[in-house]
């Protein structure tokens, strides 16, 4: 249900115009319309020591720097305490902190963060976003100008997605896992806020929608502006001036993360199977080679007796064992764990001789429900979406956590263990599969400038790679951390959040 008025009329044509997602501004995550891209930045190339323009420490969070004028803006979580810092950016100075109302935190899980959403700015304020507290705006200065709380979403992983923003709307996407099918009240919803008072213009219930981690666009084509958000299972268009719902496609996984991004008249959505499987073709080796780690007497085979306290099922056998995304633990609670104990089994186990063999493992992961999938879709549909708008779908490649990136008329994606790929946006296929160097998880989305993609691992290996029909990798950085977070940019200087600092490599 949307509640529109004579308010969003003008409030949208006659309020300020506070555009900010141009080619000049950094302004939200992933810069100019989340698209990651641009063209009028210069940050260096080969990056190293002698391009360091400055470190400054900064508590954990997994937002992405925002920039407007001479500040940069993040949010962070600090001593159980939500916080929003401002700092200089030509020199790293920290210019001020603010604490969000004390209160009750959101559950998140261990790979993720209370501060994860990115903040949003304007030539005059910027605003942030804490799925424990609401949304709170400040002045540049720190001053504090409105305030929204908002009831906490309950979520499998915590918030992370970031407030965009439309004309003088800020907009912003709050699903959740209390959206149960049997009620009648949808909790998962779609909001705009006037950014100058923080009242609510509109709102759009999202009933067919649980919790999400994808950050909406605004798809600009020549039929007009749409509001693109993609969720649990599907990807919706709404007018976002109104929140109508104008259409929506099938398809996608349970957990979705990434960014909608635009080129050549059409949007490209992404979501990897369940689990964070990239092709639709599985390779069942990489996960028979972890469940090997708990065949305690080496027999080549993985029994019951060796399902203890200890055992988790691998989802990203890529990942160390022991890092939080590396699989399925077993519940720790002793009568819980007993129980999955007896029933996780019969997963695999078809001839019930109570041992895993590698065909039997094999068959099992094989057959794994869903699929990944990149979609591109075509303007002007209505309702469900069928073959005259979605122009093709790509099932290879795709990444989980990272969004695609359209850069100079080509669609790149990069997928855990340092695997960049390119796609022909025209036919869906791809031109080709490169490997980065870095290994380990890929969380930071890819951005480009000056002719060149920049990738970062979790491990902190910056890979430096020329756009282009061929694979050309340039330059490798190794940051002095780890470093997960999306970078951002500016005419001359990329910034990179570590684990524990803010750094600024800078032409000189």
């Amino acid at each position: 249900m949307t509640r529109v008025s004579l308010a969003v009329v003008l409030i949208l044509f006659l309020g300020p115009d506070l555009t900010i997602a141009d080619e000049t501004n950094w302004t939200q995550f992933r810069g100019p319309g989340g698209s990651g891209v641009s063209e009028s930045f210069k940050p260096p190339v080969e990056i190293g020591p002698s391009k360091l323009a400055w470190k400054t420490p900064v508590p954990s969070g997994l937002s992405s720097p925002v920039l407007a004028g001479d500040r940069l803006f993040l949010t962070a979580f600090e001593k159980e305490r939500l916080l929003t810092i401002a700092i200089d950016r030509r020199n790293g100075r920290e210019l001020w902190r603010r604490m969000a109302p004390e209160g009750p935190l959101q559950k998140v899980h261990k790979a993720n963060n209370s501060a994860s959403p990115s903040a949003l700015a304007d030539a005059e304020n910027v605003y942030v976003y804490f799925g424990s507290y609401g949304l709170i705006a400040y002045r540049h200065d720190g001053t504090e100008i409105w305030k929204k709380p908002l009831e906490a979403s309950r979520s499998l992983y915590g918030a992370s997605t970031s407030p965009i923003a439309y004309r003088n709307l800020l907009i912003l996407v709050i699903d959740d896992d209390a959206n149960l099918e049997k009620s009648k009240l949808s909790r998962s919803r779609v909001v705009a806020f006037n950014r100058t008072t923080g009242d609510p213009v509109w709102e759009t219930a999202r009933p067919f929608l649980r919790s999400g981690w994808s950050t909406p666009t605004i798809w600009k084509h020549k039929d007009g502006d749409e509001l693109v958000v993609l969720g649990h299972g599907r990807v919706v268009g709404y007018d976002p001036a109104t929140g109508q719902e104008k259409w929506f496609a099938r398809g996608f996984s349970r957990e979705t993360i990434a960014v909608p991004v635009q080129g050549k008249g059409k949007v490209y959505i992404s979501s990897a199977q369940l689990g964070g499987v990239s092709d639709a073709k599985i390779d069942p080796k990489p996960f028979w080679e972890a469940m090997l780690k708990f065949d305690r007497n080496k027999d080549g085979k993985v029994g019951r007796d060796e399902i203890t306290e200890h055992f988790t099922w691998p989802l990203r056998p890529e990942l160390p064992l022991g890092h939080p995304g590396w699989g399925i633990p077993l519940p720790s609670d002793p009568k819980r764990r007993r129980q999955r104990q007896q029933s996780v089994f019969g997963w695999a186990d078809k001839n019930r001789d109570n041992l895993w063999t590698e065909e039997e493992l094999s068959a099992h992961i094989s057959n794994r429900p869903g699929r990944p999938i990149l979609m591109a879709i075509k303007p002007g549909g209505a309702g469900e979406l069928g073959k005259e708008h979605i122009a093709w779908e790509l099932n290879r490649s795709v990444p989980e956590i990272p969004s695609p990136l359209f850069y100079q008329d080509r669609i790149y994606m990069v997928r855990n263990g340092g695997t960049l790929a390119a796609v022909d946006p025209d036919k869906g296929k791809l031109t080709y599969r490169g490997r980065l160097g870095g290994t380990g998880q890929y969380s930071a989305s890819p951005v480009a400038a000056n002719g060149h993609l920049y990738l970062l691992s979790d491990e902190g290996t910056l890979s430096v790679v020329k756009a282009g029909e061929t694979f050309e990798l340039v330059h490798r950085f190794q940051l002095p951390e780890e470093a997960s977070v999306t970078p951002a940019l500016d005419g001359d200087t990329i910034y990179l959040r570590g684990t524990q600092h803010l750094w600024a490599y800078r032409n000189r």
